[in-house]
């Protein structure tokens, strides 16, 4: 099984022992992929007392979820007017809805569940890399404001009291949002959906069990794995950009995300995002940063790993937006992928009865992730298996997107 090398993975509490599948079991809901989607499906399922199990190749939050950013943002890269006019009113509505109180869905659990994760809620921020993007971040501002949302457009001067640089045109600041250690909250849904269900057993997660088929059989599913089978009535495939071939890839383009992470600075970092809300800007190769609990600068940007590269664009970055930390000691670096659709929407892949796919969230897994969860799948999981439909999704194709991580 392989191991997931982060930062989080280094600084967050251990999970629960999830040994892989031996030998053949039955569920109700078989789930694919231990991130957030699937590890907040398993909590609620299991909550509402479905039985379920969730089969993980390797471990906990080993894809996307344990490589994010952390910044846990309201709403999707799209502004709330652009998802209506996608969606048509009504579903976008609701979209807009759910999704723009995700952080409280996220904060709620992490508080209800005691989950360690560096959880912070101050905000974050958008910043301007230039005048063009301060006016996007003006339009932003206006339709969030226009449905109550807490925003606050920042100057430029607001901007560099904010984030500690001068080096952006001005921000949008979203009170809603926060940040977290993205695995630690990963490692904490799990060890939360193996503790629910009252009475009834909570989910069972199975780690090291990768996933090579899934087949129908009668009213059900058969999930195939190297040492045993699982029936069930429902299957739900939460892999999102670590899709392994089962089908759900052509729905999204993955695009690599690299981070580095700095050793704590100390009193020299205190005048960097202060109030430690996690910053990304409005550049077409975005930049993120944000500092952990420990006080380390961590700056992220599109693309693979690429060892003293990437090294020298962090140090180049620093030395940009903080000149006045001068030389950094880089202490730890990591990559991950985003799944991206053309649209800037998730989709939602329906291809037979009782058999679920959610992938796309171009950077916002967090608040998206735990929704879907929550309503995927339904509240019964018993269905007849019938001929292959066509895939749903939230909105047809359009234009090739940027991304927001997180």
């Amino acid at each position: 099984m392989s191991r997931l090398d982060s930062l989080w993975a280094r600084t967050a509490p251990a999970g629960p022992d999830c040994p892989p599948l031996d030998g053949d079991i039955e569920t109700e809901v078989a789930i694919v992929g231990a991130g957030f989607t699937g590890l907040s499906a398993a909590l609620h399922l299991s909550e509402r007392g479905v039985t379920c199990c969730v089969l993980e190749a390797n471990e906990i939050g080993y894809g996307g979820s344990g490589r994010n950013v952390g910044l846990v943002n309201a709403g999707l890269w799209l502004p709330p007017d652009r998802i209506e006019a996608a969606l048509g009113k009504e579903k976008g509505e609701q979209l807009v809805s759910a999704l723009s109180e995700a952080p409280d869905r996220v904060f709620t659990l992490i508080d209800r569940h005691g989950i360690d994760c560096e959880a912070t809620r101050t905000g974050t921020i958008h910043a301007a890399h230039s005048p063009s993007g301060q006016r996007e971040l003006e339009e932003r501002c206006a339709a969030w404001s226009a449905l109550g949302a807490p925003v606050e457009l920042l100057d430029r001067d607001a901007a560099a009291k904010a984030i500690g640089t001068r080096a952006f045109h001005g921000g949008l600041l979203d009170r809603r949002a926060g940040t977290i250690n993205p695995l630690g909250y990963a490692r904490g849904l799990a060890a939360a959906a193996i503790d629910a269900g009252g009475r009834n057993a909570g989910a069972r997660i199975f780690a090291g069990t990768p996933v090579s088929g899934v087949s129908g059989a009668g009213n059900g599913w058969v999930v195939e794995t190297p040492h045993g089978r699982v029936r069930a009535g429902q299957v739900l495939l939460a892999t999102n950009a670590y899709g392994g071939g089962l089908g759900a890839d052509a729905a999204y383009t993955p695009i690599h995300y690299f981070q580095i992470a700095s050793k704590p600075l100390g009193e020299a970092g205190a005048d960097i995002v202060p109030g430690r809300q996690g910053v990304w800007d409005t550049a077409p190769v975005m930049t993120s940063a944000r500092r952990d609990r420990a006080g380390r600068l961590i700056l992220g940007s599109m693309g693979r790993l690429a060892g003293r590269l990437s090294e020298r664009w962090a140090d180049r970055t620093a030395r940009r937006l903080f000149p006045a930390l001068g030389k950094l000691d880089w202490e730890c670096a990591w990559h991950g992928r985003i799944a991206l659709t053309r649209d800037h929407l998730p989709r939602l892949l329906t291809p037979a009865h009782g058999l679920w796919a959610v992938m796309g969230y171009n950077g916002r897994g967090i608040g998206p992730g735990t929704v879907l969860g929550h309503w995927l799948p339904p509240r019964r999981c018993r269905y007849t298996r019938t001929a292959p439909i066509a895939c749903a999704r939230f909105a047809p194709p359009r234009s090739r997107p940027r991304s927001a991580p997180g």
